[in-house]
């Protein structure tokens, strides 16, 4: 049961980190005027805070360089990204890159729940496809192992 809602909360932090992203892009707020909003909201009660903060600081930090590996991976470019799903894919590549001690089927999984929910009609799809490219070298001997696509 602690597991469980200790994955509840850090699902709940992802959809708060890309509602972050996204206001990032439209709005143009930077990370400490993010994290002073997002922390006054109610819904940041229930989330994984400690995963939130750090995670929302990182990719603030490192846009650029989370950027550049997405546009690696892209097939176009991505000032043509809908900003819901840029923003999932800055979220997705950050977890990738800096968090092996999350499975990398849950990154994706995560990521094209929130690209369902939040996104386009067929971003889900567009999200997991550059995900499940980037696995192969981001992650190559996890991919190995378990070399089932997901989706």
């Amino acid at each position: 049961m602690a597991r469980a809602a200790r994955t509840g909360a850090r699902s709940r932090a992802r959809e708060l980190i890309v509602q972050s992203l996204y206001q990032m892009q439209i709005a143009g707020h930077g990370e400490s005027e993010l994290l002073a909003q997002f922390r006054d909201r109610p819904d940041y009660a229930r989330v994984d805070q400690k995963y939130f903060d750090e995670v929302l600081s990182a990719i603030c930090r490192n846009t650029q360089k989370l950027e550049q590996s997405i546009d690696k991976y892209a097939d176009r470019p991505l000032s043509q990204l809908d900003p819901v799903e840029r923003g999932i894919l800055l979220l997705g590549f950050y977890e990738l890159q800096e968090k092996p001690d999350v499975p990398y089927k849950v990154v994706i999984n995560e990521s094209v729940n929130l690209a369902r929910r939040f996104g386009a009609v067929d971003g889900h799809k567009y999200v997991n496809a550059l995900l499940d490219r980037a696995v192969k070298e981001l992650r190559p001997d996890e991919a190995s192992r378990n070399p089932a696509s997901s989706g």
